[in-house]
Formats: structure tokens, sequence, C-alpha cells
């Protein structure tokens, strides 16, 4: 059977999919939010529980805890902790897209994190740390994104992603 262009019900053409096409930006800019909040809270509640174990410190030890190599590594852990949460609410919430939405928040974060730095006065954290935290950002943000995709297919949570016609408010 030969395809006649003058039928009604012809295929349309294909066309590539651009690489912000489906993306919704609510759900990324409230990960990018959520990851700099969980980092923050996580920070505290690992040197107050972990390394502080209830004792009391001033700012200079705490400033100091952090520039150690123990304080970098966990800072590190925690950044990227704090970045996959927030990759998985994104991902979660936007119900499809899941991984390039995690991705998203993480260049988000990245964008933050040099605003910041920008900002702030005198950093004196090692160049490599700053390298290596901005570049862990990435794989951590689609890794939450990807558990969220995994966590809404085994729990049925989520929006359908299958359905075009099913758009609920986000």
């Amino acid at each position: 059977m030969q395809y006649d262009p003058r039928q009604t019900n012809a295929p349309a053409p294909i066309e590539p999919t651009g690489f912000f096409t489906g993306i919704q930006l609510r759900p990324v800019i409230t990960g990018v939010i959520l990851d700099t909040i969980a980092t923050y809270v996580l920070g505290a509640l690992y040197f107050t529980f972990a390394v502080a174990k209830g004792t009391a410190t001033n700012e200079e030890a705490i400033a100091a805890y952090w520039l150690t190599s123990e304080g970098l590594m966990a800072s590190l852990l925690l950044g990227s902790l704090g970045t996959a949460i927030g990759g998985f609410y994104a991902g979660y919430k936007a119900g499809r897209l899941e991984m390039k939405h995690g991705g998203l928040v993480a260049v988000g974060s990245i964008i933050l994190s040099l605003l910041l730095q920008l900002v702030a006065a005198e950093s004196e954290l090692p160049e490599w740390f700053i390298g290596l935290s901005l570049t862990a950002a990435i794989p951590a943000g689609v890794l939450g994104g990807f558990l969220a995709e995994v966590f809404k297919s085994v729990t049925g949570g989520g929006r359908a992603a299958s359905s075009p016609g099913s758009r609920g408010s986000s």
C-alpha cells in the first residue's frame, strides 16, 4: 500500500524534540530551593550530631572543621545528597522526563552556587574541591530524577506520563 498525501488521516511528519520540550519550570525551581535548604540542614545536623556531639562550639571551630579533609568529604557527600533530594522532588512532581528534570535541578544549583561564590568575600575552599563539587552535582541530580522514576513506577504514583491529555496542575 502506497502513501497518498491527499488522505485526511495522513501521519504527521516526524520532527525532532527540543532539549527543553516537556520541561516544567516550577518543579525545577522548587527542586533547586529544596536542594539548597536540604544541603544546609543536612550539614547542620551532621555537624551537631556527628562532630560536635552536643558540645558547645564557636564559629571559628565550625569553619575550621569544614576545611579539614573529613569536613570537605562530608560536605561533598551531603551536598550531593541534597542535590539528589532536589532532583527527586523535581522529577516526581513533573511526572515525566524525571531524569532531565533532576539534571536541570543540578544545573540550577550549580548556577546558584557560582552566584553565591561571587557574592561571598573570599572563599577558603580549595579550587579543586569547588570543581569536584560542581562536577558531582549533575550525576547527583540525575540520580535523584532516576530514583523518582523508579519510585513512581513501583508505587504507581505521580502523573501518568503515557496519556498526553491528563495534565494536572502542579
